[in-house]
């Protein structure tokens, strides 16, 4: 009779029989592994479209696959003596989504792993989504110094500094954060937290979208206006079907940073397009620029419309806008909770914002291209500003609506 007793369930996943540092190593090797390949393979049919293999070896279109996965990762490189900074943001979200799938079957995985149910209860500590972290992050910074090491040139000069902090970041946030969801520890954690920080890291979340949605309807619109500039330069550049698939991509990898530059231009600061230019809803001042499609957004040199100076209340009123639907989630009837957190809310993620505009530009070229974006320091005072306000008065707003139905 005792052979068919079952002992007693303590809702714990059943744990995967191999062990955690094993399944975080090969899930840190498949998250690495995985974008680089895809970039290696894109770099060997580059290769072989632009001139059907005729110049060079499949070496060289790898090694320049293996450099735009390093440049995803913010080493950037060396072109013929000109240094090339600016991060490719679309190939670096890419990376950031494998991660964060890699990340979170990794915590699936290990959601078995650490003591169970009962020895939580009596005060055991739970290191398994730190230990896998940490595997993780390690596993996925051996494959960055080998693709360093053997990609890199004297030439080229891939900063490694860059490329060992970038994949660090994005292996303990992006990649620690989905192993936490994935175990399920993170919905824990986050029940522990106050209501007030859980409806503020919300609202924060929500700002921060809000605004990158609009500045890509700007950016969007400011494109389709004049997307006929941007064929022109497709035409003048001469290119068969196979570069123009190629080029097109390429542009694609950098359409974030056009949002973050529009964000910058709505905020007020702008952005620079070169060495001593400047492109804001008040002053336009720019010379001669690459033949690049994106460029065609910029408006026309010298003095802008009347009515572009109103765009700088579009930030205000999009983070209004923001607190004040992050609050039906999360109500409150007390006006100075309302207050303070849309306020922090606003601010928060202006500070984000600041961080990206100081990441999404840099050097693309020689001379005045040496100098291509928004000025991160301007742009994160305005954003303080204009975010703080909005989500200050969307915060009131909110308040009042819900003190007068409740």
């Amino acid at each position: 009779m005792t052979a068919t007793l079952t002992p007693p369930r303590t809702g714990k996943p059943a744990a995967d029989p191999r062990p955690l540092t094993l399944l975080a190593s090969l899930a840190g090797a498949a998250a690495a592994g995985g974008m680089l390949a895809v970039c290696l393979a894109a770099g060997v049919i580059g290769w072989f479209v632009t001139d059907g293999g005729v110049h060079g070896e499949p070496r060289d279109g790898l090694r320049a696959g293996a450099l735009g996965w390093l440049m995803a990762h913010g080493s950037g490189v060396t072109v013929q003596g000109v240094p090339v900074t600016a991060v490719p943001l679309g190939l670096t979200l890419l990376v950031a989504w494998v991660v964060w799938r890699c990340g979170l079957r990794l915590g699936e995985s290990v959601a078995g792993h650490g003591p169970d149910a009962d020895a939580l209860s009596d005060g055991d500590r739970d290191w398994t989504v730190p230990l896998a972290t940490a595997v993780f992050s390690a596993t996925y910074l051996v494959i960055a110094v080998l693709t360093l090491v053997l990609a890199g040139s004297p030439e080229t000069a891939p900063s490694q500094g860059r490329t060992l902090g970038w994949s660090l970041v994005l292996t303990v946030v992006v990649g620690g954060t989905a192993i936490a969801t994935g175990s399920g520890r993170l919905a824990v954690w986050l029940s522990l937290a106050p209501p007030s920080v859980r409806a503020t890291a919300h609202a924060v979340a929500s700002v921060l979208l809000t605004f990158l949605a609009g500045a890509l309807l700007v950016f969007v619109i400011a494109f389709a206006v004049d997307i006929g500039a941007a064929m022109n330069v497709l035409s003048r550049l001469h290119t068969d079907t196979g570069d123009a698939v190629l080029f097109s991509l390429l542009v694609l990898t950098l359409v974030p940073n056009a949002v973050i530059f529009a964000g910058a231009y709505l905020l007020g600061p702008g952005f620079a397009v070169g060495t001593g230019t400047l492109v804001s809803p008040t002053v336009v001042a720019v010379g001669p620029v690459p033949m690049f499609p994106l460029l065609a957004a910029l408006p026309d040199n010298g003095p802008t419309p009347a009515w572009t100076p109103a765009l700088l209340a579009l930030p205000v009123v999009l983070a209004a806008l923001a607190v004040a639907r992050s609050q039906r989630s999360h109500p409150t009837t007390a006006w100075d909770q309302g207050a303070l957190r849309g306020l922090v809310a606003g601010v928060l993620a202006a500070v984000l914002f600041g961080v990206l505009a100081a990441i999404a530009g840099g050097a693309v070229g020689p001379g005045r291209m040496t100098d291509v974006g928004p000025a991160a320091g301007q742009v994160l005072v305005h954003a303080v500003v204009a975010l703080g306000a909005g989500g200050l008065l969307g915060g009131l707003l909110a308040t009042w609506r819900q003190r007068r139905h409740a």
